[in-house]
């Protein structure tokens, strides 16, 4: 085998490509098709998303030496069951995303594992965090998602959902815990959200990111508020798994040169122990291919999972 099918479905888009075994994207191999609108995906429409991104795929010369497909998948999952219950698309629901791959693509072999898990082999195979023990790798988009990095292994979980850091509480709770969340506080629609109520004119992430630079006092409020609920989530996962590194990606991650800065401010005023504080906060390094990689590496690279 010199390929393997690797999946990445998120609540937008589905994207689908072959990658070798040093973890480069075959040209010519990469497809890509929308998952609707959030929430409005059903089962069907889902699986025919998928099976359009597989196309490139299936028709390539290289598809004779794939045996075996990894799935990235934005979770919560059920890894025993092999399906997904995404927040962002609540149209599906325990969605059987292995049998729905093993029908497109005609493959026996197809490996599940939560997004945030696929970043973070990625980043340990070929990124940021390689040759680092302990650490967690996230995301900060649409949503929040991380994968977390334990003596040297990326760990999946019992259900497969470790390294769920959008979903940890990091403020009080007034009504729905949901609200308290990393995801509802730091990600990039809930962020323009809030300073769209603080009287902010501008629609989405980009303008923010204009507006940031400059210095629109309300811009800049809502980025260092998403970096310190972003560091205050950091701190909680170092203080109990002793981490290393913590290494952010992600679009919104981009809104500004210096957001991991405050980033790492919020570690430095949040950390009750000086272990937890020592925790270094980095880039990450593979960008948006990171999550094909990781899929990738469900089958590449095994042995860098627990």
């Amino acid at each position: 085998m010199t390929a393997a099918l690797a999946i990445d479905l998120g609540g937008t888009k589905v994207e689908a490509a072959l990658i070798d075994t040093d973890g480069t994207i075959i040209e010519g191999t990469r497809g890509r098709a929308a998952m609707g609108s959030t929430g409005a995906s059903t089962p069907d429409a889902a699986a025919a998303s998928i099976a359009s991104a597989l196309r490139p795929a299936l028709d390539s010369p290289h598809w004779s030496d794939v045996s075996a497909a990894g799935i990235g998948s934005a979770g919560p999952l059920n890894l025993p069951l092999g399906a997904i219950s995404p927040i962002n698309l609540t149209g599906l629901r325990d969605f059987p995303i292995v049998d729905v791959v093993r029908e497109a693509s005609g493959l026996d072999d197809v490996r599940l594992r939560l997004d945030g898990t696929c970043i973070a082999l990625a980043e340990l195979w070929l990124g940021a965090a390689r040759g680092v023990s302990n650490a967690m790798v996230f995301v900060v988009s649409t949503g929040v998602g991380g994968g977390i990095i334990s003596d040297g292994r990326v760990i999946a979980g019992a259900t497969g959902n470790a390294g769920h850091l959008g979903q940890v509480i990091v403020d009080r709770v007034e009504g729905s815990a949901a609200a308290a969340t990393v995801e509802e506080l730091s990600s990039g629609p809930h962020t323009v959200t809030w300073a769209r109520a603080q009287g902010w004119a501008g629609s989405d992430g980009e303008e923010l990111a204009a507006a940031y630079a400059a210095g629109d006092p309300i811009a800049v409020a809502a980025v260092v508020r998403s970096a310190t609920f972003i560091g205050t989530g950091v701190v909680n996962a170092a203080t109990l798994l002793d981490l290393e590194l913590a290494v952010v990606g992600g679009g919104f991650s981009l809104v500004a040169d210096d957001y991991v800065d405050h980033i790492r401010a919020a570690v430095d005023s949040r950390a009750v122990n000086a272990f937890a504080r020592a925790v270094r906060v980095e880039r990450a390094s593979l960008a948006g291919d990171a999550p094909l990689i990781g899929a990738a590496a469900l089958v590449h690279r095994s042995d860098l999972l627990v």
